[in-house]
């Protein structure tokens, strides 16, 4: 018995062996192509297998991240509308907008304590409540906040802030929130300009359009109502808090320069206690002076300005947040949502019509606003862009004509014109 086949046709112990267990691999004297071709199937399914699971993960995970995105975006639309419908609710029982802004401002002192919980619950690293804050505190200087810095940054910041949120409530006396919240999206405009005039950033055409739509909208919007009554100052109140909100936006550029999420909680923070050491005395007098009283005390609803100042703060949370998280670009497109949203409660609510004039100018104040958002070097991105379609039309043509002469010669060899040698 040496393996090879017995006398008679009787099989040997090892091809017995073989029969029964079907594997012909590790014998000498037989064939390993069983063996190799079982092993490059396994191999292959094995890879398949993996590629298939990474693809599922990668599915996976921009699913999740366009959830994320869209999540943020419906948020600060949503709380922007929230706000801007409230502060019209409040006002049909409590019409002082400066004490509104005032008492909405002082919320912002909770950013950075909030943002220090969210650092304990996500650091690997927990640093102590001083030594963040005076981390945080660089975005002043390398001093940190001193009492001078403190009131030499602080004290602009904040007037500019107030004016911002007190011409936005006063326009929402005036105008509807589409209107209003429309006319503000003209503060990307203001801020192109601005930059363009004092912080000498590019010239860009698209921008100088949009700029233009902006105006333009702006001038249809006061058109409306014919450049008379409380139209035309309810469009210079909110076109005011734009400009206002632009000039805060390029000082802080100008002077501050760019700041991460720490910083920038811890800015709004201080900005929100000087409100409340220094700003307190302005509805004070308000109040005795009766521009702005009520009475009796619990005649205050209070719910509603705990309402608008909750949706307040947390549409500025979900700003800084945004841009940290994710592209700033999604936080402006959120911001423009809010027009569309207050058009729906608006016709859904207060059953309000808008006029031909009206619509034309909130949709050209938008388009304007989406042009702002383009990239500088939109022009080169654009073009790269269509020479890479060409690139890849040409490269599928080529590959096309390959596949064609591929199967044109595929073709003469089932019709026998290539010769298949004898075995």
């Amino acid at each position: 018995m040496d393996g090879k086949a017995a006398p008679n046709g009787v099989a040997t112990i090892e091809d017995r062996i073989l029969r029964i267990t079907g594997y012909y691999g590790y014998y000498p004297g037989y064939s390993s192509q069983k063996r190799e071709e079982g092993t490059q199937t396994h191999t292959e399914s094995s890879s398949q297998e993996a590629e298939g699971q990474t693809r599922c993960q990668s599915c996976t995970s921009t699913f999740l991240k366009l959830i994320w995105r869209f999540l943020i975006i419906l948020s600060v639309s949503s709380s922007w509308v929230g706000t801007t419908q409230f502060v019209k609710i409040t006002f049909e029982t409590f019409d002082c907008p400066f004490f509104m802004t005032w008492f909405s401002t002082n919320w912002n002192i909770m950013i950075f304590p909030i943002y220090y919980s969210g650092h304990l619950a996500t650091a690997q690293e927990k640093q102590s409540p001083i030594k963040k804050f005076r981390e945080c505190s660089r975005i002043f200087g390398e001093d940190g906040l001193t009492l001078k810095l403190f009131l030499k940054r602080t004290a602009p910041f904040s007037i500019l802030w107030t004016l911002t949120n007190y011409l936005y409530l006063l326009a929402l006396k005036k105008l509807t929130a589409t209107d209003v919240s429309a006319l503000f999206c003209c503060n990307k405009a203001f801020v192109f300009l601005l930059s363009w005039i004092v912080l000498k950033d590019r010239f860009m055409g698209a921008r100088i359009v949009a700029a233009i739509m902006a105006i333009t909208g702006i001038v249809m919007m006061a058109y409306a109502d014919g450049f008379q009554g409380d139209s035309i100052i309810g469009v210079a109140y909110a076109v005011g808090s734009a400009s206002t909100s632009a000039l805060y936006k390029v000082l802080f550029k100008m002077f501050l320069g760019s700041a991460n999420f720490g910083e920038a909680a811890h800015f709004v923070s201080t900005l929100g206690f000087f409100n409340f050491i220094f700003i307190s005395v302005t509805p004070i007098i308000l109040y005795f002076t009766k521009v702005e009283y009520w009475y009796p005390f619990s005649a205050v609803p209070w719910g509603y300005l705990c309402g608008v100042a909750g949706l307040w703060l947390a549409f500025n949370i979900l700003v800084n947040v945004g841009v940290v998280l994710t592209y700033p670009i999604l936080i402006s497109i959120g911001t423009v949502l809010s027009v569309p949203g207050n058009a729906a409660v608006d016709l859904v609510k207060h059953k309000m019509i808008f006029s031909v004039v009206r619509l034309g100018a909130t949709i050209i104040i938008c388009i304007g606003f989406l042009l702002m958002l383009l990239p500088e070097e939109w022009d080169e991105i654009t073009l790269r862009f269509i020479n890479s379609l060409k690139e890849k039309k040409s490269e599928d043509h080529a590959d096309e004509i390959t596949e064609s002469s591929v199967h044109t010669r595929s073709r003469s060899r089932a019709n026998g014109t290539v010769s298949i040698p004898l075995a």
